[in-house]
């Protein structure tokens, strides 16, 4: 298995407020916006800002407070994103979401280590990940 993070997510409760401080404040543009979700490329990995409660919504787990983060392991197909779900639950995680395909595409679903920090096992065709395991997104 690559040793690699593919996504970094911060659950934020003010996206406009957080776009001008990554923006404004770093000079930083994201690759992808929408409503719910902002993503930087950032080198080797991506950063997303997302609205807390649909971060939580996402997760599959209730009130996620200030600090919200999920991480994220990205996979090369989407028929690797459940088995290695069920092996990071039978090595001690806690299952939060099983995989589904959300509305916006690609498989994904929720894994809490056994400190309960989320990760995401995703796997997104339009971010395609190097030989070295960096993902990139696709513009």
């Amino acid at each position: 298995m690559m040793q690699q993070i593919a996504v970094v997510t911060l659950g934020v409760a003010d996206a406009a407020a957080s776009e001008r401080f990554y923006g404004e404040g770093f000079g930083w543009r994201p690759a992808f916006r929408n409503d719910a979700i902002a993503f930087y490329q950032m080198n080797g990995l991506v950063l997303g800002l997302f609205d807390r409660a649909a971060l939580a919504e996402d997760m599959g787990r209730a009130g996620a407070g200030p600090g919200a983060v999920a991480l994220a392991h990205n996979v090369a197909t989407r028929y690797e994103v459940s088995p290695l779900m069920a092996r990071l639950v039978e090595a001690g995680g806690t299952l939060l979401r099983p995989a589904d395909a959300p509305p916006h595409g690609g498989f994904r679903g929720y894994v809490a280590d056994p400190d309960g920090h989320a990760w995401e096992i995703a796997w997104n065709p339009h971010w395609p990940i190097d030989d070295e395991g960096r993902v990139r997104i696709a513009t």
